[in-house]
Order: structure tokens, then C-alpha cells, then sequence
């Protein structure tokens, strides 16, 4: 199936990839060559963030860890990832990975999550990175440093105790969502009560106390990829103060923004928001082969459909119109200082939310060129950036363009289509990326994130999250050789149940 699409790795020079985006997407902004700090690159420019001067236009994205310890202090495969954060010579971190505000709010046993306890192996966290990227900038680099802590509820993805049992919390029963994840559509005792939200805005509070003492600039109050604050975004069934009317879906953000205002005025707020949304795919039945699933395909759903961000009546189209308007509530009622916009989940849909050529075991083969799914953001960031310029923007979906992504970081931010380019699982495996282009270094190019998806595979499968391609440390690792078992097995059993290849 991934034989459909052009592999990057085929285009030899920038000149032969830009011919063949123009193909995709006429118009598309990529330069023909990539600029150094020295000779005035648009990615070294400084930038004002909250009354801070950042001092480049890179930014690393905030991941789901799954290998901290149980108690959710930082292991040592934590605190490597994190220097390697430092390392990279980006201006803005964003959190470097989600940080539950409660034990019972954790994607997985193994991710960070407050405890008052958890205090002093934060800040050893924080040191780790700041320590990386005083190497690899100077003994002075931190001055112009922006550090996050991203603070997250998993809702409907919550998996506290078992990497393999969800323990779901949701906003509302969703028409498709319930029965994709298991959850009955009659059980209320999944559904937050009004209190029990109420009781989380404090929560987030105590994890932003906590952050700020730590030494993070500022706290991102997560909402996308269909976690709980994403989810409460489209709560149009729910009744109460929480659900149904614009302002009721707002409420949940707009009050853990004001209570984290009134409790640690020195902290800026960001959000990373799922800026649209689609129904979840699954594999087509009819058209996988033997040993692999087959391309995404949207599950049935009713309209109106419950997705924010996307026409009701035809949720695989993006409708602007009320992600534009948070945004503008965002700065003019709630004062957040900066945003990072992504989209969909990647528990349902993510070909949309991380393009890539290679699906995780619980994905299924793109069902378009992954290019479309990149462009699909990048534009979508525009046009926010065109409608509200006066916030500063991080943009996501980058690493798909592989060898190729700083020229396009460089023309989008040269072109203003963002003010910001973030990156997520190119880190994992290149993190000096960003250090090397603004240096005018030649690109690692063994090391350049291919999309493989084992960064998703090894953790949904139990394993601690890693690049377990192209990173020796875990390439030689114990859990590297699991994975191959796990995904020699996933092979056998699609393979069986796709039944007998045709002759």
C-alpha cells in the first residue's frame, strides 16, 4: 500500500521535491535552500512571547511519555529525552511531554503526573534540559529559552493502572467513539459529573503550582488529539454548564485558565489546541492484503456529527468558525500568551493528526499521500494566522517532509504562514536538527525520522516510547526485540484474518 505514494528519500535535491509538491499542492511554499543563523535564516529570528524574547522560530513539541516511573517521577530514559530536548537548540519547548494533573488522568502507568512529591525530580527534569542546551548553544543560551509543562486529563484515553485497559472518564457518550473504544453508551458512571469537573480545575491548579516551582515558564492547558479538554470542546450533547451552547463547551478551558491566573500570576498560559476534526477511520476490510491493513476509511456516522472544528453535516470538511472564535476568546477574555494548533487524534484518526507512510499497529495504511495531511494543517494554521496575527502561533505536522522539512519551516515562516515550526517525532530520532540547520551543518540523514510509526507501535504494545529504528539506545536495547516480536505477530494475525492472497 505505501507503494502508492512517492517515498521522500526518492527526491535527490530540493529542486526535484518542490516539482513534485507543486504536483500535490500547486502553490505550496518550500525554499530551494536552507539558511544559516549567520546569513539571516527567517528560523533564527527572535520572537516576543509574553514580554519574553524567544530566541529562534523552532519549538519541540510536547509528546506522551511512557517511561517515567510509576510514582510519576522521571526515569532515566526521561531525563536522556529531555537533555536531548535541551540539545536540540530550539527557543521554545513546549512541555517536552504531557503531565497529568491526576494519577487517575494518565494515558498509560508510566507518564509523568503530579504529586506534590514529584517537586524536586521536576526540577532535576528542567536542569536535565537546560544542561543540553547550554552545550550545544553556550553557557548563556538559556536567557532566551522559553520551557512549558504541558498539564493533560486523557478523558476517554485513560489507562492509569494498565497499559492494556482503558479506564475511561468522558465528557459526554459519543455516537461513534463508544463503541470504537469499548465503552457503553448506557454507563453514566463514565461521564464527569459537574463536581468532579469542578474538582479538576483545582487540579490543574495544584500541577501549574507545581510547575511554576519547578522553573517552566509557562503551562499548557491541553486540549486536542481527543483527550478531555478536546472532547469538552465538542460536549453538544451534554447537559449543564459544560455542555451544549459555545460558551458552556468553553467553560471547563475558561475556567482552569482563570483559577491558574489567580493562583500563579507569574506563569504565562499557552494551549495546544485540535484545531479540526474528523470522524475516526479504520482499516478497509476489502482492499487489505495478507500481512497488512488495509488504507483508512471513515467508520459510519450520524449527522449532525459531534466534531469540533468540522461541518456537522459533512464532518470529512473543515469549518473554522468556532476554533477561530475560541481563539479570539482566548486572547481577548483569557490573556493566553501563545498557541500551538494541531488536529484530530491519534487514537482515531491519525493519518490526519501525524502523517506518515508507515501506520502503528492500531492505525491502518494512508489513505492519501501523506503530503495532503501535512498541508492540510499547515493551511489550516494560515489561515488562523491570516484571521488573528497577533498571537504567536506554533504549527505542527513537519516531519512527514523528512529531508526536506527546514526548507519548507523556512518559506512558511518567511511567508508568515506561522510563527512557529514544532517538532514532535523528528526529535525522538534527529533532535540536533534544528542546531544543525540554523549552524549551516550537513543534515544527518541516517538519522531523519522516516515514519515508521515504532514510536507508537513499542508504546501501544507496553514498550517505553523511543525511536527504536534509528536511536541506538534503543536500538540496542531488550525492548527493541520485542517490538519485533509484536510486530511479527500483528503480521501472522493480519495476515490470517485477510484469509488467502489471490493468485
Amino acid at each position: 500500500m505505501a507503494a502508492e505514494f512517492e517515498r521522500i528519500g526518492r527526491f535527490k535535491t530540493a529542486g526535484q521535491f518542490r516539482e513534485y509538491l507543486e504536483q500535490v499542492a500547486p502553490g505550496f511554499p518550500c525554499d530551494e535552500r536552507v539558511l544559516s543563523a549567520a546569513e539571516g535564516s527567517p528560523l533564527a529570528q527572535p520572537i516576543r512571547i509574553g514580554g519574553r524574547s524567544v530566541g529562534n522560530r523552532w519549538c519541540i513539541h510536547p509528546m506522551e511519555g511512557w517511561d517515567a516511573e510509576a510514582d510519576g517521577t522521571p526515569s532515566e530514559h526521561t531525563k536522556r529525552r529531555w537533555r536531548n530536548f535541551g540539545l536540540s537548540g530550539a527557543k521554545l519547548i513546549w512541555g517536552g511531554e504531557a503531565f497529568a494533573v491526576v494519577p487517575e488522568g494518565r494515558a498509560n502507568p508510566n507518564q509523568l503526573h503530579y504529586r506534590p512529591e514529584n517537586l524536586v525530580s521536576m526540577q532535576r527534569l528542567v536542569e536535565a534540559l537546560l544542561e543540553g542546551h547550554r552545550q550545544q548553544c553556550g553557557p548563556d543560551s538559556t536567557d532566551n529559552l522559553l520551557v512549558g509543562l504541558q498539564l493533560t486529563h486523557s478523558g476517554r484515553f485513560c489507562r492509569p493502572n494498565r497499559k492494556d485497559r482503558l479506564e475511561p472518564r468522558i465528557a459526554y457518550h459519543h455516537p461513534v467513539l463508544d463503541a470504537k473504544f469499548g465503552i457503553d453508551p448506557h454507563d453514566d458512571s463514565v461521564v464527569l459529573s459537574d463536581g468532579e469537573v469542578g474538582r479538576l480545575v483545582e487540579a490543574y491548579v495544584h500541577a501549574a503550582r507545581l510547575a511554576e516551582r519547578a522553573g517552566f515558564q509557562f503551562v499548557d492547558i491541553k486540549h486536542c488529539h481527543g483527550y478531555l479538554g478536546h472532547e469538552f470542546l465538542s460536549a453538544y450533547t451534554r447537559p449543564g454548564p459544560y455542555g451544549g451552547s459555545f460558551e458552556n463547551r468553553t467553560r471547563f478551558l475558561r475556567e482552569i485558565i482563570a483559577a491558574v491566573r489567580a493562583k500563579c500570576p507569574g506563569l504565562m498560559i499557552g494551549v495546544r489546541l485540535s484545531l479540526f476534526d474528523f470522524p475516526p477511520f479504520h482499516p478497509d476490510p476489502n482492499r487489505g492484503e495478507a500481512g497488512k491493513l488495509g488504507p483508512g476509511i471513515p467508520h459510519e456516522y450520524p449527522t449532525p456529527y459531534p466534531g469540533f472544528g468540522c461541518d456537522h453535516n459533512n464532518p470529512l470538511r473543515i469549518d473554522l468558525a468556532e476554533p477561530l472564535a475560541l481563539i479570539r476568546m482566548l486572547r481577548d477574555e483569557c490573556g493566553v500568551e501563545l498557541l500551538n494548533l494541531s488536529a484530530g487524534s491519534p487514537y482515531y484518526n491519525p493519518h490526519m493528526q501525524r502523517p506518515a507512510l508507515y501506520p502503528p499497529s492500531d492505525g491502518y495504511q494512508p489513505p492519501e499521500d501523506p503530503l495532503l495531511g501535512c498541508i492540510r494543517q499547515i493551511d489550516a494554521v494560515r489561515q488562523v494566522k491570516e484571521a488573528i496575527p497577533d498571537v504567536p502561533i506554533v504549527g505542527t505536522a513537519y516531519t512527514y517532509f523528512q529531508d526536506y522539512l527546514p526548507h519548507v519551516a523556512q518559506a512558511v515562516v518567511r511567508q508568515g504562514w506561522t510563527d512557529l515550526v514544532g517538532l514532535g517525532r523528528m526529535v525522538l530520532s534527529y533532535w540536533e536538527m534544528p542546531a544543525d540547520t540554523l549552524a549551516s551543518r550537513p543534515m544527518a540523514t541516517k538519522r531523519i525520522c522516516r515514519t515508521f510509526s515504532d514510536c507508537t507501535t513499542g508504546p501501544r504494545n507496553g514498550l517505553i516510547s523511543g525511536c527504536y529504528p534509528l536511536d541506538p539506545h534503543y536500538k540496542q536495547s531488550p525492548e527493541a526485540e520485542r517490538l519485533k516480536r509484536v510486530k511479527a505477530d500483528l503480521r501472522v494475525s493480519q495476515r490470517e484474518s485477510s484469509g488467502p492472497t489471490p493468485g
